[in-house]
């Protein structure tokens, strides 16, 4: 029997490919190719400046912690006593100016103003207030940097997060971490240049879909690798039964001379891009359980990360994971922790929700300090929008609501590139609009690729006729934030 016998007797399509009749295609295994060697795929690149910065960086590698449903401000970060004066009292019309609402408050016929429950102190040398239910991250102010006049154009979860990811509130567009790696390739050959890790702090929330890590009209080795909890984070990439490592390699070395014979006659990019894709799912065997492994951390790093760092899937342990990646040179690591969208009964989820991402989220940035790698990698936090001054639903003083809120929102970054201990913007007293410096979505886009080297109106791709970039036509660096 000769070799393509054996693999047809052997192996299934769908057990080493993964192929469509499970769902995803060589697509599970998108993003595992160093993006420097090929750029083909749907649309063409003309940027002969693809795969290098444009000028020195000063931020190798992102860890974006994305707050999915939208963390409210005001119990967290921009302190509003006049909301306390006011409590109860109908939010004026001068303030709103008509700003159209969403479903879920548009029917009530007042808008009473709501205080925060929780108490709020300043912290750091910028004096920057932040509310008791972060004492770890009040601990870490001297090393953050607040944009409190972030402001954003859509006012529901779903287009609103994936404006903050592709730079568009519909789908089909690449996402940051792809935009990334099609512009900067990749530091480590055994491992993606783009990591997705998903956490919920509570059951029930807004849902994420892959459009939120997807390569869009770049090549299909830009698309983000979600890692997951258990034995098998990267589906197919194990060896199904039955077959080793020697006997997988033959098949590659084979499958390799079909797909070269192929190309030849199609010319095709996206056969080397899918044979480059099996090729790094082989280095992955090893490197992948590698890198995920946290069973030789020492106790105090578990002790600083929480007790749910010991805990597969939680943000505590992806945080782990990620200053793991890190160090290894993923180029992006995209962390979505669930749970924030709170319409009703805010005082007690936030409560909850704070206490599953607090202390992760500073010992995530001490971690990188002790090491030396925040001198190089750019920490974000923050979800896409914020919550409304006035209450959705009934009002008392233990209980209350906020709806979304687009107009003014608080998100902070820390590490390499940006000044410490710094406030960026300012709000009204009821923090529902932005009356200084204010921050569109797109000018941070900017920004974080600024700090990566990267001219955000120079990167782009052509397709279907047209240039495009993350920041689409719009989009400026906000100077005053970088050190």
């Amino acid at each position: 029997m000769d070799i393509q016998d054996q693999l047809h007797d052997q192996l299934s399509r769908r057990n080493f490919l993964g192929q469509a009749s499970a769902g995803i295609g060589t697509m599970a295994l998108a993003s595992l190719l160093n993006p420097t060697t090929l750029f083909g795929g749907t649309g063409s690149s003309d940027n002969p400046a693809v795969g290098k910065p444009h000028f020195a960086p000063k931020v190798k590698r992102v860890i974006y912690l994305f707050q999915s449903g939208a963390p409210s401000q005001l119990e967290l970060f921009d302190y509003k006593p006049k909301l306390e004066a006011m409590w109860g009292q109908d939010l004026p019309e001068s303030v709103r100016k008509g700003q159209r609402l969403t479903g879920m408050t548009a029917g009530q016929s007042k808008f009473p103003l709501a205080a925060s429950k929780y108490k709020f102190a300043k912290y750091g040398p910028g004096q920057m207030t932040i509310s008791e239910l972060l004492p770890h991250t009040a601990r870490m102010a001297g090393d953050l940097s607040f944009i409190r006049s972030m402001h954003t154009e859509a006012i529901n979860h779903d287009p609103a997060v994936t404006f903050f990811q592709t730079g568009n509130q519909q789908a089909g567009r690449p996402s940051f971490g792809s935009w990334i790696s099609y512009g900067l390739g990749s530091d480590n050959q055994n491992l993606p240049a783009f990591v997705v890790l998903l956490s919920k702090g509570r059951n029930g929330d807004q849902p994420l879909y892959a459009k939120l890590w997807s390569n869009g009209f770049l090549s299909s080795v830009h698309q983000g690798v979600v890692f997951r909890s258990g034995p098998d984070p990267v589906y197919y990439l194990n060896n199904p039964p039955g077959i080793d490592k020697a006997s997988r390699r033959r098949m590659l070395d084979y499958l390799t001379k079909l797909h070269q014979e192929q190309f030849k006659h199609v010319l095709d990019p996206e056969i080397n891009n899918r044979m480059a894709q099996y090729e790094m799912a082989y280095r992955m065997q090893t490197s992948v359980p590698e890198t995920l492994d946290i069973s030789k951390e020492p106790d105090y790093i578990f002790d600083m990360y929480g007790p749910d760092s010991r805990k597969p899937g939680t943000f505590a342990a992806n945080c782990l994971l990620a200053r793991k990646l890190v160090e290894k040179d993923v180029k992006f690591v995209q962390l979505y922790h669930q749970g924030w969208d709170q319409h009703g009964n805010l005082p007690n989820d936030i409560k909850i929700q704070t206490k599953s991402v607090d202390q992760p989220s500073a010992a995530l940035i001490a971690d990188l300090k002790q090491r030396g790698l925040l001198d190089d990698t750019l920490v974000i936090w923050g979800g896409e929008f914020g919550r409304g001054a006035y209450s959705q639903g009934k009002l008392t003083r233990d209980n209350y609501g906020r709806d979304h809120h687009p107009r003014a929102f608080t998100i902070w970054m820390a590490g390499a590139g940006v000044k410490k201990g710094v406030v960026y913007g300012e709000t009204d007293d009821f923090g529902y609009n932005v009356i200084k410096d204010p921050v569109h979505v797109h000018d941070f886009q900017a920004t974080v690729l600024h700090l990566m080297g990267i001219d955000h109106e120079k990167l782009t791709f052509k397709s279907q006729g047209r240039r495009y970039r993350l920041t689409d036509v719009h989009g400026k660096v906000i100077k005053p934030l970088l050190a």
